[in-house]
């Protein structure tokens, strides 16, 4: 396995895992849910937006029906969550650190890979941007929720802003686990600094850009 190779297995990894467990976790809080659900939507969440980007790149089966250590990372993830499940009023921070986590290691990973199949830069972004949100939103549309994508607009912009670092750096022939992680860390630090500050992208006039939650029956 080549240099470029193991960054983005560490990568996927790191994000399957914590997509896992915050997926699965998210499950818990926002539906009644049995194990098979929080593991299925823990594991939708970890595996979907993978599996949307190597759809659109052409490379099938995708890398998560090719390496079981997809599938069990983000089990493992889904079956932590579920133990933690009694927790859970407790895990509010956590749940947000490990989305966040996820989000910015995916966006890294998805475009090294797009980038590795030689397509255009913005391209690359995009399929970096699908990588790290597509999950989430397969997993929030399944629980009757307005995907996380759609309410905050920096949910899709720090993936956008990673995925461009990632690319940029690429243009420049810079590669490797260490530009890896310092753009993941950009993404992580913009999604961070929105939610502490309260910063969201422009909504239509007349509007709050809050949105209420569905009630949970």
């Amino acid at each position: 396995m080549n240099a470029a190779a193991t960054v983005h297995l560490i990568l996927d990894l790191t994000g399957t895992f914590a997509f896992g467990l915050n997926g699965a976790l998210t499950a818990v809080r926002a539906a009644r849910v049995d194990i098979v659900g929080v593991v299925t939507l823990g594991m939708i969440t970890a595996l979907g937006g993978g599996i949307i980007r190597d759809m659109l790149l052409d490379d099938l089966p995708p890398a998560t029906f090719r390496d079981w250590r997809y599938l069990v990372t983000a089990a493992a993830g889904a079956l932590i969550a579920f133990a933690l499940g009694r927790h859970l009023h407790r895990l509010a921070g956590l749940i947000t650190v490990l989305d966040t986590v996820g989000l910015s290691v995916f966006a890294v990973s998805g475009a090294n890979k797009a980038l590795e199949f030689d397509i255009g830069v913005g391209q690359a972004v995009i399929l970096g941007t699908i990588t790290a949100v597509g999950g989430g939103t397969l997993r929030d549309v399944l629980i009757g929720q307005i995907p996380t994508v759609l309410r905050t607009g920096f949910y899709a912009v720090p993936a956008l802003v990673g995925a461009t670092v990632t690319v940029v750096a690429s243009g420049f022939g810079v590669h490797g686990l260490a530009v890896a992680i310092a753009a993941a860390a950009v993404c992580f630090l913009i999604r961070m600094l929105g939610l502490r500050f309260r910063i969201d992208a422009p909504h239509p006039p007349g509007t709050s850009g809050q949105s209420e939650p569905p009630e949970q029956t």
